[in-house]
């Protein structure tokens, strides 16, 4: 009589954002033979990255599976286009979102355009990794936030998750997808702690947004270190009585309008925070989205709360003045309550 198959392990436990990439990575190849990773360091050097995200998984899967690359952006993104059109499931890391502009041939006028162009009669299931964001001192060339570049583009989605849980979940349904997503980590997020289901079918869908704090005075929707920001922004104004409800979108292509809308209606009030610049962010986009759906219902003009339209600072008092934090967003709930 054949052994019945073990029950999946359910519960949660703590751990780091990374340490979450890493176990979905791990658990997406044991169940998949044909999902590999390929990038810059990702196997050998300094033990899995810069951050530790592979950490011990050419240990396991071995080089064919775990693959270092030439420091070359343009290869990476090219390489993972060929493999995943011919039958494979490549994750591919780019260390610095800022050097995907060196790859933006291959993602944008391939990756994105190969399956409608072919009717669909292929399937493209790529992921690009990178990390994106400011707060560590990296300079103008390290630190950039360029989801909106990506969420421009027809034919890629893309996934911006906060917490380890929401990383783990939505790097499962990446792998999963047939479709190539790009998957933006933020550098300030990787050692933050949080618990993770155990359940190796856990899997977060894309276009769904998180209401990480219900409230009823105003809506902020926030990206990556935004929503931590937010959460102590209404954290600290629930003591004068103001009730914030707090939106994590995780994807911003697709774009779950529908929950920010429907937080809108009932708050009537809305900000927006990324730490991108603010000049051609997905802010603007998400107000535009909530204007023309809930016009009626806003009692105050829209805010937001992102990056100062310049480069980023080196200078650790520079770049604060740069980047949007806790009392930035206070002060712009303030200015429409």
């Amino acid at each position: 009589m054949a052994l019945a198959a073990a029950p999946a392990t359910t519960g949660t436990k703590v751990m780091t954002y990374a340490e979450a990439l890493n176990e979905a990575l791990r658990e997406e190849m044991r169940r998949d033979p044909t999902v590999f990773v390929m990038g810059e360091d990702v196997a050998i050097w300094g033990g899995g990255g810069v951050f530790g995200v592979t950490k011990g998984l050419v240990e396991e899967f071995g080089p064919d599976r775990i693959r270092d690359t030439p420091i070359s952006e343009l290869v990476i993104a090219a390489a993972a286009v060929g493999a995943a059109a011919t039958g494979t499931r490549p994750v591919a890391e780019i260390m610095y979102v800022d050097f995907m502009a060196l790859a933006m041939e291959p993602i944008v006028n391939q990756a994105a355009k190969m399956r409608y162009m072919f009717g669909g009669k292929i399937t493209l299931p790529m992921v690009i990794r990178a990390q994106e964001g400011a707060g560590r001192g990296n300079a103008a060339q390290h630190s950039q936030s360029l989801e909106a570049w990506f969420a421009h583009i027809p034919g890629l989605k893309v996934v911006v998750p906060s917490t380890p849980a929401d990383a783990k979940g939505l790097l499962k349904t990446a792998i999963r997808d047939n479709n190539p997503v790009i998957f933006l980590e933020h550098k300030v997020l990787y050692f933050t702690k949080g618990e993770v289901p155990t359940d190796e079918n856990f899997t977060i869908p894309f276009g769904v947004a998180d209401v990480k704090r219900e409230g009823t005075d105003v809506t902020v929707v926030g990206i990556h270190t935004q929503v931590l920001e937010a959460l102590k922004a209404a954290e600290e104004l629930e003591k004068e009585g103001i009730s914030v409800e707090v939106i994590d979108p995780r994807t911003v292509s697709p774009l779950d309008v529908d929950t920010i809308v429907t937080s809108v209606k009932k708050t009537g009030r809305l900000v927006v925070s990324h730490q991108a610049v603010e000049q051609g962010g997905v802010g603007g986009e998400i107000i535009a989205r909530v204007v023309e759906a809930a016009f009626d219902y806003l009692d105050a003009p829209p805010q937001r709360v992102c990056g100062k339209n310049v480069p980023l600072p080196y200078a650790e008092a520079l770049e604060r003045e740069a980047l949007p934090y806790k009392d930035d967003i206070i002060a712009a709930i303030r200015r429409i309550i």
